[in-house]
């Protein structure tokens, strides 16, 4: 109960900051709205008597009074309606905004890579949409206490003992929260099923994977996977559900009774001649009022206790990232580099295995070098240039830039001079010049600059057939977009990383997996004269992570990895001489070539 209505504190503050006039009169709107109804009930006891009493006169202004009400209640929620529609938009468009600042606050990427993580933020992103009713519900419970203390003190007036009707709205209150938190665990628990079912609906509606479902006729086995798991978390719902409705429903009883007790009270009272017939009509309406007050205050205390659930998996989102802050930044990023980048007996184990993925690496880039780093799947590849793109840090040892720790060199100047190019590439659907663009962001409305970093990624082609140019809109998520194919797209993908003309690191990570052999080795060899032209300059390296060996042949060092070790490093010729690892799967690769 404290979170909850802690959480509406919070929703309350969050509307004030966006518009202290609209809460201020949504406030007051909901307020009067709540004082009508009890009055309401008031102004029936005066027609009741006067109209028993024969007093015209009495009535009449009784029933007056008594469509004043009405029309109150009936209106001033509308207005409100207005007042705080507009800030429930602002709300959930502010807590999106925190979200995606939020996922992508961390320095690392471990809540995105983790399932337990990702199934948390699957539920908060189907949360974060009760947000727009929230504040609904926020000042509605705000309007019902009002109305709920005058009701009583109403009640108080007809008979004391009716003060004990409010009590029994505990019940259902409790009740509710319980099965609030049944209905919040069982999402929890099918978030993972959830998540599954959704990615499966995604194949089988997507165009990429059609061609694919097609041919292997996948479509049935999608259809039967996606209608068991929503099957199994339908089942699982829906007996949280029936329990959650059970807890409700006892708690209701347990009121029904009370207002059953008040009422056959009242009416005892006015059979003895104790009380009046306006008394009975009074006492009547507020128990009826009472009945919608908790009905009312479940449903939104249901609503309230989503709410809550949310910012409480914002605090800890929250809580995660300010755990993962980086090191302290008490070291300068080097300009250029005269050394070179060293790893120091690092190891590395993602969080929450017992796997280790490196370990006892040791291993020199020397500055102005090409560095090619091979190795089977699932060797270590990627997961060193994770480390280097400081996504996670080593769990034991140091990588050194120049001798300095790069744990304390500032993260954002760090990444500032590094410039990559992933395998899993991102897809922005901007436009031509945006989604190149964007690898520097204080250029991309610099034409030249986008230009020349599409001819550097040899993309100049691509981009001249397209309608626009570089103005043509990409994607299919716009009904005039171009749709590209893979090699396409990872095309802009390798401009993107081309952005940056001097960085100190440029990583590519299996870049051009979409590309045949011939333009891999095409591209590579461009790379490695742009390489040596930035390390003249800066002494800056150049990594290039490919499972095609005789692409990297151009390397000044060629470093394989092998069950998260570096069993070999050195240039081409040494290490087909030397006739180990690399010369074993150089051999069979060629041999497949010819």
């Amino acid at each position: 109960m404290r979170e909850t209505l802690h959480s509406a504190v919070k929703l309350l503050r969050l509307s004030w900051r966006q518009h202290r006039g609209k809460t201020a009169v949504s406030l007051a709107l909901v307020l009067s709205n709540s004082v009508a109804a009890p009055l309401m009930a008031l102004a029936l006891k005066w027609l009741t008597n006067s109209s028993v009493a024969g007093d015209v006169g009495g009535a009449g202004m009784a029933g007056v009074t008594v469509a004043a009400c009405a029309i109150v209640v009936l209106t001033l929620g509308h207005f409100a309606h207005i007042a705080y529609f507009e800030l429930s938009e602002v709300n959930l468009l502010t807590m999106e905004q925190r979200l995606i600042l939020l996922a992508n606050g961390s320095a690392g990427i471990e809540h995105q890579e983790r399932s337990e993580y990702a199934d948390r933020l699957q539920v908060l992103q189907q949360e974060i949409q009760q947000v727009q009713n929230g504040l609904y519900a926020v000042l509605a419970l705000s309007s019902l206490a009002v109305a709920i203390g005058i009701t009583g003190l109403l009640l108080a007036l007809v008979n004391p003992v009716l003060l004990l009707l409010p009590l029994v709205a505990i019940p259902p209150l409790v009740c509710g929260q319980r099965a609030q938190e049944v209905l919040d665990r069982a999402r929890e628990e099918t978030a993972p099923d959830t998540r599954l079912a959704l990615h499966l609906f995604h194949l089988a509606t997507a165009a990429g994977p059609a061609k694919e479902l097609r041919v292997f006729r996948l479509q049935n086995e999608i259809q039967r996977r996606h209608h068991e798991l929503w099957d199994r978390t339908t089942d699982r719902l829906w007996k949280a559900q029936l329990k959650a409705t059970g807890l409700r429903a006892a708690g209701q009883l347990v009121f029904a009774a009370g207002y059953v007790a008040a009422v056959l009270l009242v009416v005892s009272d006015a059979i003895g001649g104790r009380r009046s017939i306006g008394d009975v009509v009074l006492a009547i309406t507020l128990a009826a009022q009472v009945n919608q007050q908790v009905s009312a205050a479940v449903s939104l205390m249901h609503d309230l206790q989503r709410i809550a659930r949310a910012f409480a998996r914002f605090e800890w989102l929250e809580k995660y990232i300010a755990e993962r802050e980086p090191h302290p930044a008490d070291l300068p990023t080097p300009i250029h580099l005269s050394q070179g980048i060293h790893f120091d007996n690092v190891a590395f184990r993602y969080p929450g295995t017992d796997r280790t993925v490196l370990a006892g690496v040791n291993l020199d880039l020397p500055a102005g070098s090409t560095v090619a780093i091979v190795g089977e799947n699932g060797a270590g590849k990627s997961t060193l240039v994770k480390l280097l793109c400081r996504f996670y840090e080593p769990t034991e040892g140091r990588i050194l830039v120049d001798g300095a720790d790069l744990a304390h060199i500032p993260l954002a100047e760090w990444r500032g001079r590094i410039a990559t190019g992933f395998q899993d590439f991102a897809r922005f659907e901007l436009i031509t010049r945006e989604t190149v663009g964007v690898g520097d962001l204080p250029f991309i409305e610099d034409l030249p600059a986008v230009s020349a970093a599409i001819d550097r990624a040899q993309a100049s082609d691509l981009v001249a057939k397209l309608p626009d140019g570089l103005a043509a809109q990409l994607g299919k998520s716009y009904r005039e977009g171009v749709e590209l194919s893979g090699g396409q797209w990872q095309k802009l993908a390798l401009g993107r990383a081309m952005m940056r003309e001097m960085p100190l690191v440029l990583i590519l990570d299996e870049p051009t997996s979409a590309l045949d052999a011939e333009a891999e080795h095409v591209l590579f060899e461009r790379y490695a004269e742009g390489a040596r032209r930035v390390g003249q300059a800066t002494g800056g390296i150049t990594v290039l992570v490919s499972h095609r060996f005789s692409t990297v042949r151009m390397a000044d060092l060629i470093v394989v990895v092998a069950d998260g070790h570096v069993v070999e490093a050195g240039p081409h010729a040494a290490l087909v001489r030397k006739r180990g690892l690399y010369a074993e799967l150089y051999g069979l690769q060629a041999s497949a070539y010819e």
